[in-house]
Parts: structure tokens; C-alpha cells; sequence
């Protein structure tokens, strides 16, 4: 369950040799139970009504990780990670919202604390909570900013809803208090705010603090991938995918993919580009997914780097380059995903282009450690041969 940040991958390359030419076929991850549609992490909360928030702080392997936010796919359903972040946000940006947004937070404090306590106005308490919560021009304070999100949740505000809910969740400004968080999420949720019907659902797929349910967290997630939630967006894809909680349905899970993916959710580019390689749900489009695969291992997603390496090798949707191939070989085993196969492959390469991989890897890692580019156990699975 961004949960929702990942589900878990076993991804492999499926590899025929026929003459001199290789055939390649990229297989998403291996899928997990329904539940583990959700991401490790929940996604990070919205901030109150109008807005991007202000100074961000950001979430791969696909196939849904129920980390969203997808990292790698969790092996077990995933439950929100609060963040005590919430981005104010407000239909008409006044003063206050656009002394926040351009960083000066002492300015954004004074204002909104006049607008609090002389006009009752709940999007200047939750501003409030945002800033203490942050500590943005005033000491970072839990408890004050759990009470000015839920004097703003008192007073209707659906973002000072999910804020409060994101810190009862955590513990953070008092007691955990899974009820009330539930509670909060629901009624933000009602209110239209699309990241707290993702993490209500999320909590509908743990089984924990609510009965587990995969129809209703489906409905949770198509409300909040409706409103354009990309981590929701993701989360829908693997449940249409993979027939939970909704009738299995491949061409939907892949406009969904789609979606999430142009919003930038990694996981979601890694899964799309694959369907374009295979064809799966859309027309095949292997220059399309050799792209998509280049922007997500740009991003640091060992699975898209893994993929695109097996394509710039082979050449299959690309031009062959090997030694960009391997470079990126070399950068996804740094993290994680080793490839066997590919290792073979690599010590077969000429000193000279080998040593032209090693540096390119080193310096996209940015390190000058070598041996963690070529040495060491591979920590992948090896690639099936039909």
C-alpha cells in the first residue's frame, strides 16, 4: 500500500538465441498477493488546499509495490509512513500562502496567526501546523502543530483533516491513535482530498487497524486516482492487473500505468515501458519503452536500469551500445539488482570497453570504489533461458 511504495518485483529477461540474434522479452515483476498493492511508504500528506508545496522533499521496482511508493515492491502489504508534512494549500493564494511559498515563513507565521485567531480562518490554522510541524520560521513544535490542525479540522478543513491524521498515525504531537486517524481520513476523504482515500485505503489492505478489504480499497483508490493522484493511479493498475478488489481488466491497469507514469511516478514508467516492449494492454512501441526505461534509470530504478541495459546490449529498440549497456549493469548491481547473466556477458567485453563501463558506472555512483562495480556477490536472480 507510496502503502503503496512497492510491490514486490522478480523480474526477469527472457532471452533467445537464434543464430547471432538474441530475441528479448522484458517481464514485469513477479506479482504479489493483492495486498501488497500498496507502496512501503505512504505517500508524503497534500498540504492544505491550493497549492505546491513550497521546498519539497521527495519515492522502484514496479509491479505494484501496495515505497506506491514502489522502491522495490514490498513483500507484505505495506502501511502508510505519516509524514508530519502538509502543504497549504488555498483556492485563492492571499498573503499568507504566497509569503510561504516564497520562503519567508516568519512573514507566512505572523500572517496566518492574525488570520487564525481574528478571523477563524481554518486554511490559516493549518498553515499554522504546517509550520510548526516543519519548524519553517518558528521552532519545530508536534504538539502545537497537532493543535492547529485540529482546531482546523474542527472548523471543516479537510487538509488540516489529513495532516492530524498523518501525525495520530505516527505518534508525533501526542499519543498514537489509530481511530481517530481512521476517522480524520474518512472525512478528508469525503471531503474530495485524494491522498487520504489513498492511505485510507492503504489501511483497508493491511488488515490492521481496519477489517481487510480489497473491493473498498479499490473504491478508495479509483477516487483518488480519479482526482489524479499518481500513487493511487499506480496502486489501481496492479489491483486491475491482477483482478483484486476490482474484475481483471489489462488494458485499464495500463492507461493507468500510463497515467502514473506521466505524472513521474517511476514505478508506473518502469511497468508502462514494459507493456510497450511486450505489446501488453497497448500497442507495442519498443522505442517508446527504450525511452521511458532511459528517463526511470535516470531517476535511480535499479529495474529499469537492469532492463535497459539488456536493450542497449542487444540493441533491441535502440541502437546497440554496449558499453552504456553495461555501464548501467554495473549502477544496478551497486544497488541491488544483480544480473548474473549479465556478468558473464560483461567479462566477455574487451578490456577497453570494459574499463570505459566501469568509469561511466563510477561516476554516475560517484564512487571511486571499484571493486563495488565489478566484484562481490551478484545479488539477482539468473535470467531463464526457454
Amino acid at each position: 500500500m507510496k502503502l503503496l511504495r512497492p510491490i514486490s518485483l522478480l523480474a526477469g529477461l527472457l532471452m533467445t538465441t537464434t543464430g547471432a540474434t538474441a530475441q528479448i522479452s522484458l517481464t514485469p515483476p513477479a506479482a504479489q498477493p493483492p495486498a501488497s498493492a500498496a507502496k512501503k511508504e505512504a505517500p508524503k500528506p497534500n498540504a492544505p488546499t491550493a497549492a505546491k508545496k513550497p521546498a519539497a522533499t521527495p519515492t522502484p521496482t514496479p509491479s505494484a509495490p501496495l515505497k506506491p511508493a514502489v522502491t522495490t515492491k514490498p513483500a507484505a502489504t505495506p502501511v502508510p509512513s505519516p509524514s508530519p508534512t502538509a502543504a497549504f494549500e488555498d483556492p485563492n493564494v492571499d498573503s499568507v500562502y504566497g509569503a510561504y511559498q516564497r520562503g519567508l515563513y516568519k512573514t507566512a507565521f505572523d500572517l496566518a496567526t492574525t488570520r487564525a485567531q481574528y478571523n477563524g480562518d481554518a486554511k490559516a490554522m493549518t498553515m499554522l501546523g504546517e509550520l510548526y510541524a516543519n519548524g519553517l520560521g518558528i521552532k519545530r513544535n508536534y504538539a502545537k502543530a497537532a493543535e492547529w490542525y485540529q482546531r482546523a479540522a474542527d472548523a471543516g478543513d479537510r487538509e488540516g483533516m489529513f495532516a492530524l491524521a498523518m501525525m495520530r498515525l505516527a505518534g508525533r504531537g501526542g499519543p498514537t491513535n489509530r481511530e481517530q486517524a481512521v476517522k480524520l481520513l474518512a472525512s478528508a476523504a469525503k471531503l474530495g482530498n485524494p491522498k487520504a482515500a489513498y492511505n485510507l485505503a492503504l489501511l483497508y489492505l493491511d488488515g490492521n487497524t481496519l477489517p481487510q478489504d480489497a473491493r473498498r480499497a479499490a473504491e478508495l483508490l479509483r477516487v483518488a486516482a480519479d482526482a489524479g493522484n499518481p500513487e493511487a493511479q499506480y496502486a489501481l493498475a496492479t489491483f486491475y492487473k491482477e483482478g483484486t478488489g476490482v474484475p481483471k481488466d489489462i488494458e485499464r491497469a495500463v492507461r493507468l500505468l500510463q497515467a502514473a507514469a506521466l505524472a513521474d511516478n517511476v514505478d508506473a514508467e518502469v511497468e508502462y515501458a514494459i507493456a510497450l516492449f511486450n505489446g501488453t494492454g497497448t500497442p507495442k512501441n519498443q522505442p517508446a519503452a527504450v525511452a521511458l526505461l532511459r528517463k526511470a534509470a535516470r531517476q535511480n530504478s535499479p529495474v529499469a536500469q537492469n532492463r535497459l541495459a539488456w536493450l542497449l546490449i542487444y540493441g533491441v529498440g535502440t541502437p546497440p551500445d554496449k558499453v552504456e549497456g553495461f555501464k548501467w549493469h554495473l549502477v544496478a548491481k551497486t544497488a541491488g539488482k544483480g544480473d548474473p547473466k549479465l556478468d558473464e556477458l560483461l567479462a566477455e567485453l574487451s578490456p577497453e570497453d570494459r574499463a570505459k563501463a566501469e568509469a561511466a558506472a563510477r561516476k554516475w555512483t560517484g564512487t571511486a570504489d571499484k571493486s563495488r562495480l565489478d566484484g562481490g556477490t551478484s545479488a539477482g536472480h539468473p535470467v531463464p533461458k526457454p
